[in-house]
């Protein structure tokens, strides 16, 4: 899986994380795990048009001591479909962008 990590997280920060994420993101039924939602003018050709498929989002994790955020952009309806893609570059600037501003205002320095 393609994804973004920062791992060796002390638990003051993993907790500032969980805390942050509880109050940006969706919730997953898994625990530990929350989705970004990717805005609609973000959506690329291959979400385009897949409506149906829609809203698409980027799985976000929360381990022990990392938190991941992977590169591939989700359906909520759909597990298998064309729609599903890795993240278009200006998908990607969105991503890091919310990862930018997590580890500003969170402090984190793992």
């Amino acid at each position: 899986m393609r994804q973004l990590l920062i791992d060796d997280l002390s638990q003051e920060e993993r907790d500032n994380i969980e805390s942050y994420l509880k109050r940006a993101l969706k919730p997953s039924l898994v625990k530990d795990m929350f989705w970004l939602a990717l805005p609609d003018d973000l959506l690329g050709e291959a979400q385009q048009g897949h409506g149906d498929c829609g809203p698409f989002y980027f799985g976000v994790e929360l381990g022990k001591d990392m938190v991941s955020f992977e590169l591939l952009v989700r359906s909520e309806s759909n597990l298998h479909c064309s729609c599903i893609s890795f993240a278009t570059r200006d998908q990607r600037d969105f991503l890091f962008g919310f990862v930018d501003r997590l580890v500003a205002e969170e402090k984190i320095r793992a």
